[in-house]
């Protein structure tokens, strides 16, 4: 489904967005407020790269941060969750990964996790690995994932 027919339908369905983005920098932001008309239903996103940024901003635990890392459904979880509570926004979804170059043998490059909370819904997280098809590739990759995630929410 296209970003415009995306946004028609949470329009149709009187549904906002918002995002939390890490490895992204605002790319699902910038997919979304690139077409005309989208701020009836984009609502807010937050780029929140540093770890200090996700906890100030999106309410993050420290102690969540400390025990599995940036790049976790448990702090993906949080992410979400916290864009959630921190607008108006009925769904939001969170984007934390290794963009790359690099990464480690136990969080390899490609690897990103996704939350999506929506308000009265459980949230829902997971990993996907994209490999390294390089750090742009891992970005948008992760975009077009995150796009796929807020239209399945429509469903």
């Amino acid at each position: 489904m296209s970003v415009a027919e995306l946004l028609a339908r949470a329009r149709k369905r009187g549904l906002t967005f918002a995002t939390a983005e890490s490895c992204t920098g605002g790319m699902v932001a910038a997919a979304l407020t690139d077409v005309a008309g989208a701020s009836d239903v984009f609502e807010r996103g937050f780029v929140t790269y540093s770890n200090a940024a996700k906890q100030e901003l999106l309410g993050v635990a420290a102690e969540t941060l400390a025990a599995h890392g940036a790049v976790s459904e448990p702090v993906a979880r949080e992410m979400a969750e916290g864009a959630l509570a921190r607008s108006a926004a009925d769904i939001a979804v969170s984007i934390t990964g290794i963009a790359g170059p690099g990464g480690s043998e136990f969080k390899p490059e490609g690897r990103v996790c996704f939350g999506l909370a929506r308000k009265g819904g459980a949230t829902r997280v997971e990993t996907v690995e994209f490999g390294a098809p390089g750090r742009a590739g891992v970005r948008r990759a992760a975009t077009e994932h995150a796009l796929g995630l807020l239209a399945a929410a429509l469903e």
